[in-house]
């Protein structure tokens, strides 16, 4: 037998996720193309990146809801709820914005609370639940500030939806860069020297260190696009959006929850077979009401930054973005049947949408036909998954 597959069988790529990538660089080829060189601009890359902070930050938690067997379909009206108590607290009530945010968040868990009891304690399937939230708080965002706009005028607050002003310039984008770098160094180093402690075979260290060179490659090609854009009336470059370090940061703790904690491990197991996990002892109404209470909270944090981008809380706030997440987890490998799905897949199925949303934008095609387009790629993203995990034999 080759050395080969034996190597990359110990490398543990997952090559659904190297798919996804490629789609993703082979969707900005062709629509670059398609634009004259538009799409691969670092003005337009720079918009993608804010624009899909927010769905992003979503998606990595529906991935664990849908992962644990369950679904949210409330989340955009949720978040359009929670958005305009906040922007209604800030601008009609004089809060300070961190009282504000803290309400909203006290609001967002014990929302998803409420849906998760229902179905963890009740045994109410969450679609229904959750559809029905889908409509119940679209209507209480209406009644919060009674259909009106409610400005975001804190100067720091608005900074955390990117714009103007919200992003952290070229030098500190480089420190981040050579940190992450850094890291995914020190991460390759520890493994193999974990590896050589228990006695398990190595790959070849030039191998190891390609597979490394990869994401630190993609680390620095994307600062050093961040850096290049250059708002006319300013004096310096942007650097990476704060929606983006926002972002990046939630992805990174997800992947650290879902990896090495208990919690983590019990979301998986439930999604693979609940009734094997009850009977082992795992509290499956307890941990799907921690799923819940978690995607209260990133919800919250979307909400923060979505008014503050718009620099204002509208009714109409999340409207459709349930597809989106939903799409954006599906796409990126999660399954819909529960108990397999990943953050970086997320990560990726999030740039796929936004990047065919943007290209579709960039070459002047009519909403009606991008929202037909778009769900015809989630059509098929879902007949990917299945076919790939009949073609792979992974039935989970």
């Amino acid at each position: 037998m080759s050395p080969v597959p034996n190597v990359l069988r110990q490398l543990a790529i997952d090559w659904r996720l190297v798919l996804m990538g490629a789609v993703l660089v082979a969707t900005a080829i062709v629509f670059n193309i398609l634009s004259g060189g538009l799409f691969l601009s670092p003005e337009n890359l720079y918009n993608i990146a804010q624009q899909t902070a927010v769905v992003g930050i979503v998606a990595t938690v529906v991935v664990l809801v849908i992962v644990a067997r369950h679904i949210d379909l409330s989340v955009g009206s949720v978040m359009g709820f929670v958005g305009v108590l906040i922007a209604t607290l800030m601008y009609t009530a004089g809060w300070h914005w961190v009282e504000a945010s803290l309400a909203g968040l006290a609001v967002a868990i014990a929302v998803s609370l409420y849906q998760g009891a229902l179905t963890a304690m009740l045994g109410v399937p969450s679609f229904v639940v959750t559809l029905g939230g889908l409509m119940s708080f679209r209507g209480a965002a209406f009644l919060v500030a009674d259909g009106k706009t409610q400005p975001v005028n804190d100067l720091f607050f608005q900074r955390l939806g990117g714009g103007f002003d919200g992003a952290i310039g070229v030098q500190a984008s480089w420190v981040l860069a050579a940190v992450l770098v850094a890291a995914l160094v020190l991460q390759t180093a520890l493994r193999r020297r974990a590896k050589a402690a228990y006695d398990v075979p190595n790959p070849p260290l030039w191998l190891d260190a390609l597979v490394a060179a990869v994401p630190a490659l993609i680390v620095v090609g994307f600062v050093a696009t961040m850096n290049a854009y250059q708002i006319p009336t300013k004096d310096a470059p942007q650097g990476v959006p704060i929606p983006v370090l926002i972002w990046g940061s939630v992805a990174l703790v997800l992947s650290f929850i879902v990896h090495r904690t208990r919690f983590g491990r019990y979301v998986f197991a439930m999604g693979g077979n609940p009734e094997a996990a009850a009977l082992v002892g795992i509290p499956v109404r307890r941990v799907t009401l921690m799923v819940f209470a978690l995607l209260g909270v990133l919800i919250t944090i979307a909400a923060m930054v979505s008014i503050a981008r718009l620099n204002a809380g509208t009714n109409s706030l999340g409207t459709g973005m349930e597809l989106y997440v939903i799409a954006a987890a599906v796409i990126g490998g999660t399954a819909l049947a529960g108990g397999s799905g990943s953050i970086l897949g997320s990560v990726l199925g999030a740039l796929i949408m936004q990047s065919i949303d943007s290209g579709l934008l960039l070459l002047d095609i009519s909403i009606g036909l991008r929202y037909v387009i778009i769900g015809q790629v989630l059509i098929a993203a879902v007949v990917f998954d299945v076919v790939y995990r009949r073609l792979t034999g992974d039935l989970s």
